[in-house]
Formats: structure tokens, sequence, C-alpha cells
């Protein structure tokens, strides 16, 4: 018998969208990490964050047509797996790309206060130009830093002018990673690459943990910033003890960009199911208006609206609550 409302599984912690499809989808909202084979085994739609693993141990035998991740990652998805079963899988790219350059420009301002250091004097590296690095890389250059980029995949298809990663590396001064993760992204940034770095280089993280070998960053004692940790929630307390910033996976955590990510994912629901989530978007969020910015007012800003001195001193106090410290936090507000 045809169902007359789908029934849509969804990581609880996800804002705004609950409200949007209990008028239209039979929806179960759980926590991310406890979504069960069970809980999905009749379900028609799954939407989720990085807590669930969304695989043959998850939606096997089930009758899930659409997973939807309202991340810009999808490492916790077996999509070759899902498109052999005909499940399809969508991400909210993008979504959050500003709330991450908003992370990224108050770790620039620390270090420079820190150090005292004009941009002007610095080389800073960008590992991924994708959504979020090609915005880094924009308004670093317009702040008056000297930008190198490495983005094997984008170099190969557009022949940017974007150099090898050695080379990056070993003239930046701020190295930040801004890549998926996958087979080719796993441990990038590693021993190797680590040794051939400036002794006063700061590396900072706000893709996805394994990306930067953790070990192998705390054994060579360099600064670092970082938002993504290997085997979070569970920290390696020595490393963030050492961490000039620390904070629990939040970088992108702005209304703005939850609100882009609900967007999404209700469009896609719309897109499959037939109901009317077009051009929805949370109407007690206000949308994203990006404009330039002065290094300058930057400066003078950004603790207001991203205070990771604050935030550090928190998790640092409080390691083990960081999937607490995640779920609860107040998301920022996107002012640029």
């Amino acid at each position: 018998m045809k169902k007359l409302r789908p029934k849509v599984v969804m990581d609880g912690a996800i804002p705004f969208l609950k409200e949007l499809l209990t008028d239209y989808c039979e929806v179960r909202a759980l926590p991310g990490g406890a979504i069960s084979k069970a809980d999905v085994a009749d379900a028609d739609a799954l939407v989720v964050r990085t807590r669930t693993q969304c695989d043959e141990a998850l939606l096997g035998g089930s009758t899930v047509r659409l997973v939807v991740t309202a991340t810009i990652g999808f490492d916790h998805i077996d999509r070759p797996w899902c498109e052999e079963q005909g499940i399809r899988v969508e991400t909210a790219a993008g979504c959050n790309a500003r709330g991450v350059l908003q992370w990224v420009s108050a770790v620039l301002v620390g270090a420079a206060r820190r150090d005292g250091w004009l941009p002007e004097n610095r080389t800073l590296g960008i590992v991924g130009v994708g959504h979020v690095g090609s915005l880094v890389k924009q308004y670093a250059e317009s702040w008056g830093f000297r930008v190198l980029c490495c983005d094997p995949p984008r170099e190969e298809r557009e022949k940017l002018g974007f150099l090898p990663l050695a080379e990056v590396a070993r003239e930046a001064d701020l190295l930040t990673f801004h890549t998926p993760l996958d087979e080719t992204t796993f441990h990038l940034c590693d021993a190797k690459l680590l040794a051939g770095v400036k002794p006063d280089c700061l590396i900072i993280n706000s893709s996805r943990g394994a990306v930067v070998d953790n070990e192998a960053l705390l054994e060579s004692g360099l600064q670092c910033a970082l938002d993504v940790w290997e085997g979070e929630p569970l920290l390696n307390r020595t490393l963030l003890a050492h961490a000039a910033v620390a904070t629990p996976h939040v970088a992108g955590y702005t209304a703005q960009g939850k609100a882009n990510a609900s967007a999404i994912a209700a469009r896609l629901l719309g897109e499959v199911f037939d109901l009317p989530f077009q051009g929805w978007y949370p109407a007690t969020v206000s949308r994203p208006a990006p404009r330039t910015i002065t290094w300058d007012e930057l400066c003078r800003t950004i603790d207001a609206h991203c205070d990771l001195c604050a935030e550090s001193r928190i998790l640092k106090h409080h390691p083990e609550q960081f999937e607490a410290l995640r779920d609860g936090y107040r998301y920022r507000e996107e002012y640029f």
C-alpha cells in the first residue's frame, strides 16, 4: 500500500527542519549517533549529520531512497554502496562556508595579535580550494596576505597555477586545510610534511580531524589551531592543552550556515517526494549578506562574533563535554 506521507528519520540536532516537515511527513527525530537499523527499516529518507554512519550496516534491507547530510563532508556515508542500492545521496555543500571563513579569520587575527605581525608580512597556504578555501583565499588576499594554494583535483581540471602541497607547506607561515576526508586526504598532513614547514608555522584545521595526523602534529611541537580532531569526541588531552585554538567541531556553526543546510535538505526532500518546500528558508534567521571587510575592521569586530579565546578555554576545561558543547553551541551570526 502506498504511503500517504513519506517517513523521514532525522538527526534531532538539525535545527529548523522538524517543524517544517511535521505537516507533510511522518518524522522521527533521534540523536544522530543513536539512529539504528530498526529506526530506518521502513523509512523513505534519512537526514543526518556526521555522527550517523550511513552504510550497509545501517541501511541494508531498508526502504530508504534518499540520504541527505546537512554537512559539507560525506566521509560518514558509504556512497558507492548507496549508489549500488539505488539510494540517492546528497550533501549540503557550501552551506557553512562563510561560517568557517569567520572561524579562520578569527584564528588569523588571534595569531597576528600574539606574534605581532601584519598580513602583508605573512604567507598563507591554503590546502583545498573549494567552497571554503576559495572564500579564505579571496578575503586573505584582500587583507594583504601572500596566498599560495594547493588543490590537485582542481589544478588538473582547470590549470589554475596551484602549487604542489610540499611547496605550499614549505613557504607558508600559516597553513590551513579545507579538504574532504577520503583515501587521498587521510593524514595528508603527516610527519613528513610537518618536517618540511617553517618552525613557527601555524597549522590550522577545520576540515576533518584525520586530514592532519594528530600524533605527528603533537610530536612536531608546531603551533596549531584545531576545530576538528582525530577520534572525536575523545580527544588527545596533550594535544588539546598544546593547541593555541581548540574548538569542538563548530567552525561552521552559524545561524545562516545551519539555515542553509536545512533549506538544502528541505529542497531535496521536496524534489524527491513532491512536497512544497522550494525556496523555503527559516523565518527566524536573517539571510546571509556577504560584504567586504578590511583587516582593521576585522580586528576590531571579530571577537564580538567569534571569540575563540573564550571557546578554547571552555573546551580545554571540559573536554569530556565535547558533544554537549557541540550540540548546545549558540550559533554565531555571519556578519561578512
